[in-house]
């Protein structure tokens, strides 16, 4: 019986493994398109919450501090972002568009020694539009059993 339990316990540990690689493999080769190039977040706003209710984004500022941030998005995977402040950061980021109706930006932050392939964590925006010259990101946040969202509005540079 502990056998089969053993047994049944690595199997599931196998499949769990080998899904998490599918996934990260279609991720990054997913096909960037409308969204790389170099952008300017030209606004923040809000849908079904208050402005002040969100204090920090990305682990790292208040929304307000992303305006006119620049953002390097480049076709490899490969980008920054860089704030008003000055402040800047490395990231790693795909369009996933497995979901025609729904496509999903997202991005890791990449440190000094890292690699994309060893940081579990990062950020997934709903990609509400993106053409050649605008972009509009939607970030979900939990409101009370409904989701509200910080809206990211660029312009392409």
């Amino acid at each position: 019986m502990k056998k089969i339990v053993q047994l049944t316990l690595s199997v599931l540990a196998l499949t769990f493994i080998l899904q998490a690689c599918s996934t990260t493999k279609s991720l990054v080769g997913a096909q960037n398109g409308p969204v790389n190039g170099n952008w300017t977040l030209t606004n923040v706003s809000y849908e079904g919450i208050v402005a002040n209710a969100v204090q920090n984004v990305f682990d790292q500022a208040p929304p307000s501090a992303f305006v006119n941030s620049t953002w390097a998005l480049s076709n490899s995977g490969n980008g920054s972002y860089t704030l008003a402040n000055g402040t800047s950061q490395t990231i790693f980021w795909s369009y996933n568009n497995q979901d025609k109706m729904n496509p999903v930006f997202q991005f890791k932050k990449i440190y000094e020694g890292e690699k994309a392939k060893n940081i579990a964590d990062g950020y997934q925006l709903n990609v509400a539009q993106a053409d050649k010259t605008s972009m509009t990101l939607k970030s979900p946040i939990a409101n009370g059993g409904r989701t509200a969202y910080v809206v990211y509005t660029f312009s392409k540079n």
